[in-house]
């Protein structure tokens, strides 16, 4: 089937924007992701934002002529919340090391505090039982002092972020912590400080200031687990980080210098012994090495490189030594690029946050009208029962500080973001790079995939396939061969130079030319050592009064199957053909029958004829194939399949397929392809096999069912808990919750749903 070139409309121009990462401070659940992401949304100006929690970010796109960076972070601060301008000059390797210092800073901080909070918590519930009577009057003030002392130095930051909220006209999970820990001190302090009040309505002044103690330590506990389970999140970013060498050794005249990395600059000379790491991007000026760029592409083969050769800083050199020339560097090298998009997709949402975000809003305040709520129904049913006032108020009391406590909504705001970090660092280690969690959530709604043919089905570089001797030449295959590469030798074009590489690969000797012409539209004719070369076409051929019928049948099955057939004639006599093809990678056919077996239509979108695409696809298994389409005959055949309700991944790697990746639902660029292919996809293979598309998929579709384990762990955890702390089961079971249990069960919700996501890193995707 041959499509016929669509024009494609011109869009109108589109206003330049700019985009900017915002590191936010003092978000701590998802009702505050929701709130700064709120707030971006109605800042006039901003085409879209996304706030990520795990992250601790924001990342902005916005219009220059409405609004500027200032204005944005001025938003996010008028929330409540800490936010600055990163440096202009930041490489994202400096951004990732400050980034783990903090973590590391507050994760020792926090740890702390935990551990001094369970401490003085015992002790609180130790005290009463060691003091003798005679110190029985003067415990409650010990207590008091403890608890007081706990609340302003370890639970301090839910108090002030409580308030913030407060004045803000918002609510978050220091809301509920500081809300129910607060009304449980301020009644404790009411207990002791007038007993007679509870005493002279046949109450005893109950204390719960051990309680407080406890309830701020467990939560500080799940912080802790929560916050070591995130950054085990992002260990496949922060392994980047530090592929790259602190130092390397440069060639000055004949002096070897180590020197910092950050020295280097472009032109620099580099020697790389066998063992060591690459320190920057360059090309091979002399000597040859295996390398292993599995940190790359994900392939654990290592490549052979030679002078020319491109190599990639942070891999590492295997066999022999080389001196190479320093190229790319910087935040403009290989690796800082891969940092920079994993880092950006990690502070990506994925569009199933949004359910989260909904809910989150309108979460705390439903959770507050619910702890009145239970307040009051259990006043009012003890009271009805015959019970003192007071009785009734400690009971019902009790019950709201649980729902408050036991209500978090760390867990929501924790579901999607987790599972995006995790599995875009799973994918890095593939060689697949996502841009981010809405590339990621889609590539499991796919229902059709479209591949280019030549670099993404075949290898992209034509090759010798065949070596064919006519009917009684007295030459043999490597004699043909050697003489047909030593007339090519001198020629620019991909066929002769397909012929010169198989030649080289046999370790055929070339011999000297004497003489060459080309023939336009036809081959190349000459004398090489003493025989007279004619090697071309079937119309070369009839120009020099050679008749090709002895292979005539041979040639026609080859160009059945897609393959270019070079004729050689010597001396006035056929001597042979050579045949030519762009080869199937050896993966294709794998990875295209597991696309099928996945339940995906395969479709190869190609420019080139119809008989070679035919045969390319009959060999690789592709059903059906778009044949002779110029890149808008791509575009119209890709928005041709959304029209018809497909969910369409392009598959290519150059120049040409750019419009159709960026037309395509989802574009996947071969990283060895044009760099304007690898812009426009929201996936980059940076191996050339196939084999990355089956994993892509199949990890979006594992990351989707992780995302909705732990949505509905997170919404069923709530629904389930609430009630039970409200005190459902109390009138059939007799089953209570504490607000200390309440606490503990409220810090395994968010500590659950970040293992789940962990499961990710071992997830199996071949």
């Amino acid at each position: 089937m041959i499509a016929a070139p669509v024009a494609t409309p011109v869009a109108a121009p589109v206003a330049a924007r700019e985009s900017i990462r915002i590191p936010v401070t003092g978000m701590t659940c998802a009702a505050c992701q929701a709130r700064v992401q709120s707030a971006l949304a109605r800042e006039p100006g901003v085409a879209d934002a996304s706030v990520n929690l795990m992250m601790e970010s924001a990342a902005v796109t916005f219009d220059p002529a409405v609004t500027n960076a200032d204005r944005i972070v001025a938003a996010i601060r008028d929330t409540g919340y800490g936010a600055e301008l990163p440096a202009a000059d930041t490489s994202p390797f400096l951004e990732q090391e400050a980034r783990d210092r903090s973590q590391r800073a507050d994760l020792r901080v926090m740890t702390w505090k935990a551990i001094v909070s369970f401490a003085i918590g015992a002790l609180a519930m130790l005290v009463p039982m060691l003091l003798m009577r005679s110190a029985a009057r003067a415990l409650p003030y010990l207590l008091l002092v403890l608890t007081a002392s706990v609340m302003a130095w370890a639970g301090r930051h839910f108090y002030v972020n409580a308030w913030k909220a407060l004045k803000h006209h918002s609510a978050d999970m220091d809301t509920l912590i500081a809300a129910g820990t607060g009304a449980a001190f301020l009644y404790s302090v009411v207990a002791t400080l007038a007993p007679g009040f509870f005493l002279s309505h046949g109450v005893a002044p109950n204390l719960y200031y051990e309680a407080v103690i406890i309830i701020i330590a467990l939560v500080l506990t799940g912080n802790v687990f929560e916050a070591r389970a995130k950054r085990n999140t992002s260990t496949a970013l922060r392994a980047l980080v530090e592929l790259q060498p602190a130092t390397a050794r440069v060639v000055r005249g004949e002096v070897e210098v180590d020197v910092p990395v950050a020295s280097v600059i472009p032109g620099d000379v580099l020697l790389v012994r066998p063992g060591e790491r690459i320190p920057v991007d360059g090309a091979i000026v002399s000597g040859a090495s295996a390398i292993d760029e599995s940190m790359l592409t994900g392939e654990s083969m290592p490549v052979e490189k030679g002078a020319g050769d491109r190599v990639i800083g942070a891999t590492v050199n295997r066999t022999g030594a080389f001196r190479y020339r320093a190229t790319t560097l910087g935040a403009d090298s290989t690796l800082a690029r891969i940092v920079r998009l994993m880092r950006d997709a990690q502070s990506s949402r994925a569009p199933i946050q949004a359910l989260a975000d909904r809910v989150s809003e309108i979460f705390v305040p439903v959770v507050i009208s619910l702890s009145i709520a239970t307040f009051a129904t259990w006043f009012v049913v003890i009271h009805l029962s015959g019970a003192l006032p007071a009785t009734a108020a400690v009971r019902a009391f009790a019950a709201a500080v649980a729902v408050l406590i036991i209500a978090c909504p760390c867990a929501m705001g924790l579901a999607v973001p987790t599972a995006v970090m995790v599995a875009t660092g799973r994918g890095a280690e593939y060689g697949i790079l996502i841009k981010g969690g809405e590339a990621l959530q889609r590539t499991g709604d796919l229902t059709t995939v479209v591949l280019d043919k030549t670099g993404t089905i075949t290898e992209g570089v034509p090759a010798v396939t065949d070596v064919i001797v006519a009917p009684g030449s007295a030459r043999d295959a490597d004699e043909l061969l050697r003489l047909v590469a030593s007339l090519e030798s001198e020629s620019a074009h991909p066929l002769a130079a397909a012929i010169v590489k198989h030649a080289e690969a046999r370790g055929l000797a070339r011999e000297r030319i004497q003489s060459s012409e080309l023939i336009v539209g036809r081959g190349v004719t000459g004398v090489v050592g003493k025989s007279a070369l004619a090697v071309g076409n079937a119309a070369l051929m009839t120009d020099w009064s050679v008749s090709t019928a002895p292979l005539a049948e041979q040639a026609g099955a080859l160009a059945g199957n897609g393959k270019t057939v070079v004729f050689v004639a010597a001396d006035g006599a056929l001597a042979g053909a050579l045949a030519i093809a762009d080869p199937i990678r050896a993966t294709s056919r794998a990875a295209i029958a597991r696309l099928r077996k996945m339940g995906l239509t395969v479709v190869m979108l190609t420019g080139d004829d119809t008989r070679t695409a035919q045969a390319i696809a009959r060999d690789a298994g592709v059903e059906r194939v778009v044949a002779g389409v110029l890149p808008e005959g791509k575009v119209a055949e890709i928005a041709r399949l959304q029209r018809d309700g497909a969910v369409v991944a392009m598959v290519g790697d150059g120049i040409n397929d750019a419009p159709a990746l960026a037309q395509a639902d989802i574009g996947m660029a071969m990283g060895g392809g044009a760099a304007i292919a690898t812009e426009a996809a929201e996936i980059v293979l940076m191996r050339s096999d196939l084999a990355a598309v089956t994993q892509a998929i199949a990890l979006s579709r594992r990351t989707m069912r992780t995302m909705k384990q732990n949505l509905f762990w997170a919404f069923i955890y709530n629904v389930i808990g609430i009630p039970i702390a409200a005190g459902v089961l109390y009138p059939a079971f007799g089953i209570l919750l504490t607000p200390v249990i309440a606490s503990a069960a409220m810090a395994f919700s968010s500590v659950s749903v970040v293992t789940n996501s962990l499961r990710l890193k071992r997830a199996r995707l071949s």
